[in-house]
């Protein structure tokens, strides 16, 4: 196993699924990626980190967990961004529900307010290193802890989702967070990013909510 996968595994929470059947990524995305997700989620099937900020997929779906097949069919949330999410095999979350995803040439994080793609690693390896080097800022975990602290665990399921978007100035703070069922939030800021992907940087923006 790689060295920065190996360390990831070795401090985030006990696995979502035991179910240890053969996984098959690839099945889902044609990709050597797909291979080394098959390898980390074989030696973990799923798994919360850094207090719920991060939150892996398991292969399958469980009785508490939605899997890695069930998030990624179309229908759930992807087609509310019509062509905007496509291309992708999303396997995992930060505290506010921007998904971490494989695309053909690395791991890629998708903005749920602006449905943009930016590449963060080339490998999983990698991406775990990148995690594990700057894991405040890249999974939200000050906030995750804060907001736990005052109002209990985050339930399986869920994420912390700003009141006010992001890219319209909405504050990183709690007075802005909510907690919403992440396929839901993700459903509602497709809407966002629909409405705001062909206006420039800087427009003055009037969201319609629908």
């Amino acid at each position: 196993m790689s060295v920065f996968v190996e360390k990831l595994l070795s401090i985030c929470g006990d696995e979502l699924s035991s179910n240890q059947t053969v996984k098959a990524c690839t099945e889902l995305f044609n990709s050597s990626l797909a291979i080394e997700l098959d390898e980390l989620l074989t030696a973990k099937n799923g798994f919360y980190a850094f207090e719920s900020a991060l939150h892996v997929f398991p292969y399958e779906t469980t009785d508490k967990e939605i899997g890695l097949c069930d998030w990624n069919k179309k229908m759930l949330w992807i087609s509310s961004y019509e062509d905007m999410a496509i291309d992708a095999l999303y396997f995992a979350e930060d505290i506010f529900g921007g998904q971490f995803c494989l695309r053909k040439d690395g791991v890629y994080y998708f903005d749920p307010e602006t449905a943009e793609f930016n590449k963060q690693a080339v490998t999983i390896n990698d991406w775990c290193k990148l995690i594990l080097s700057d894991y405040r800022i890249i999974t939200g975990y000050p906030l995750a802890h804060s907001w736990q602290k005052l109002n209990g665990v985050i339930p399986s399921g869920y994420r912390l989702v700003p009141k006010i978007p992001f890219v319209v100035g909405g504050a990183y703070d709690l007075d802005n967070l909510y907690l919403c069922c992440s396929y839901e939030s993700l459903r509602t800021r497709a809407d966002l990013a629909l409405q705001i992907r062909d206006m420039p940087d800087g427009s003055n923006i009037q969201i319609v909510v629908k």
